[in-house]
C-alpha cells in the first residue's frame, strides 16, 4: 500500500516548529510494509491544503493528515478537506458532549469555538483521542482513503496506531503481510563506518532491509522483513541481526525498545548496587537520564554538580592543591571526584565527569571537547579521557552517554577500553 503524509500548519512552513510527526508515522508505517511514497508540509490556508490533498491522493492509497483541528480560527482542517470533496459539516453530539466532559473535569472554562471540534464532514468516521480534545476522522473517497488527525506529537503517537492503524488495515485487506522489525542501538561509530561494515549484507539476497538512523550521539540500525508467512519473516530477519552482531558487537549497547539508562537502571537494581553521581560539565544530564526510569531511587542514592573549583572541594573533597597543579579537567580531579561523592554517599559506586564543553576554554593541552570520566568501586577507580568534537550542548549529551557506558560496562563486568 503506497500512503502519503500531509502535515498542517503555519508553524509548520514558518519554521518555528519541527516537523517530528511525519518522521515517526513514516517509521511506523513502514514497519506494515507499506510505502511512504511522499511527505508535504503547507501552511493554513484552504487552498492550499485542497492543492496539496489532491496532490498526495493522486499518488498514494491512503492519506493521513495531521494538524488544524483545534477551535481557534486558523484551526480550518475539517472545513478546507469537506468543501476539497463538497461534504457538508455535520455535528457530532456524542463527540460535543465528550469534549464538554474534559472541561468539567479538569475545571476549565468553556468557550463555544470548543464546539467546533465535534465537526465533521458529513459521512466521516471518528477517530478518537484519548489524549486530546480534538478527534480525528477518516473519509473515504473514490477508494482511497483520507484520515484526519491533531498535530500535537503526543496525540498522534496514541491516535496512529490505536485508530488510523486499524482503520488502514480493513480497509485494505490485502495489503496486510506480517512485518518483523528488529532495531539494533550502536554507539562510537559514525553512519558511514556503519554503512561499511555491513556492505556485505545485500538486502537483495537477504531479504532484509537495512535502515540506518542516526539518533545522536547513537546510530541505530533497524532490520526489516515482510512476508504472508510470520515465522519467515522473523526468521530471516533474527538471521540478519546475527549477522550483525558479529560485526558490531563492540559498538552494541541495546535492541528495540532498550534505552542505555534503562538498561544502567535494570542492572543496579538486579545487582542490588547503589550509585552517587558527581556532574560538572554536564550540569545534571547523566542524573537527568537515570531519573527519567521509574524506580530510580532504589539505586540513586544522591547527586551533586560540582561546577565550580570550590564546590569540587568543598563538597567532594577534592584538594585544592590538585586542582591547582593538574586543573579541574584532568584524571586526578575526575578520580577524586568520584571517590569523594562515593565516600560522601556511602555508596557502592561513584561516578563523576569533569570536561571542557566548549566554545571556550581549550588549551592545546586540553582542546575543547576534553572529557575525564571516571568510576569508583571502593576497589579501584577507573578513569577514562575522551577527545569530542561537538559544539557545546552536543559535547554533553555524548559526554553523558560515555559515562553511563562506561558504568554499565562495569556492571555488566566487561572490559571497557574507552
Amino acid at each position: 500500500m503506497k500512503i502519503g503524509i500531509l502535515t498542517i500548519g503555519n508553524e509548520l512552513t514558518s519554521g518555528r516548529t519541527q516537523d517530528t510527526n511525519s518522521s515517526m508515522m513514516a517509521r511506523v508505517f513502514s514497519t506494515q510494509g507499506w510505502q511512504v511514497r511522499l511527505m508535504m508540509s503547507v501552511g493554513d490556508d484552504e487552498l492550499l491544503i485542497k492543492q496539496a490533498l489532491g496532490y498526495v491522493l493522486a499518488q498514494s492509497d491512503a492519506v493521513v493528515v495531521t494538524g488544524g483541528l483545534g477551535p481557534t480560527a486558523d484551526d480550518i482542517t475539517t472545513a478546507a478537506i469537506a468543501r476539497a470533496f463538497g461534504l457538508p459539516l455535520c455535528r457530532n453530539e456524542a463527540v460535543l458532549q465528550h469534549i464538554r466532559g474534559i472541561f468539567e473535569k479538569y475545571r476549565l472554562n468553556w468557550t463555544e469555538n470548543n464546539a467546533k471540534q465535534a465537526d465533521f464532514p458529513e459521512g466521516a468516521e471518528v477517530i478518537p483521542n484519548p489524549v486530546g480534545t480534538a478527534a480525528g476522522f477518516a473519509l473515504k473517497q473514490k477508494g482511497k482513503v483520507i484520515a484526519v488527525i491533531p498535530g500535537v506529537p503526543r496525540e498522534v503517537r496514541k491516535m496512529l496506531p490505536e485508530g488510523v492503524l486499524p482503520i488502514l488495515r480493513r480497509e485494505f485487506p490485502e495489503a496486510a503481510r506480517h512485518v518483523a522489525v528488529r532495531t539494533i542501538k550502536t554507539f562510537g561509530l559514525s553512519e558511514a563506518a556503519v554503512d561499511q561494515a555491513l556492505a556485505d549484507l545485500d538486502p537483495a539476497h537477504t531479504g532484509v532491509g537495512i535502515g540506518f538512523y542516526p539518533n545522536f550521539p547513537e546510530n541505530h540500525i533497524v532490520l526489516t522483513a515482510s512476508d504472508a508467512d510470520e515465522s519467515l519473516a522473523t526468521a530471516r530477519v533474527e538471521e540478519a541481526r546475527e549477522a550483525v552482531i558479529r560485526r558490531l558487537k563492540k559498538h552494541i549497547f541495546a535492541y528495540d525498545s532498550e534505552t542505555l539508562e534503562g538498561l544502567v537502571a535494570k542492572s543496579l537494581i538486579e545487582r542490588g548496587r547503589t550509585l552517587a553521581v558527581a556532574e560538572s560539565c554536564t550540569g545534571g544530564l547523566v542524573t537527568d537520564r537515570l531519573t527519567d526510569i521509574p524506580g530510580s531511587s532504589a539505586f540513586l542514592e544522591r547527586s551533586v554538580i560540582t561546577y565550580s573549583n570550590s564546590a569540587k572541594t568543598e563538597l567532594l573533597g577534592v584538594p585544592a592543591d590538585m586542582i591547582e597543579i593538574h586543573g579541574a579537567v584532568s584524571e586526578q580531579t575526575a578520580r577524586s571526584m568520584a571517590e569523594g561523592v562515593r565516600r560522601l554517599a556511602r555508596t557502592n559506586l561513584g561516578l563523576a565527569i569533569t570536561g571542557i564543553a566548549g566554545p571556550t576554554g581549550g588549551s592545546d593541552q586540553k582542546p575543547v571537547g576534553t572529557v575525564y570520566i571516571a568510576l569508583a568501586d571502593g576497589t579501584e577507580t577507573l578513569c577514562r579521557r575522551h577527545a569530542f568534537r561537538w559544539d557545546r550542548r552536543r559535547n554533553k549529551i555524548i559526554s553523558s552517554q560515555a559515562a553511563l557506558l562506561m558504568l554499565k560496562r562495569h556492571l555488566d563486568g566487561e572490559r571497557d577500553d574507552g
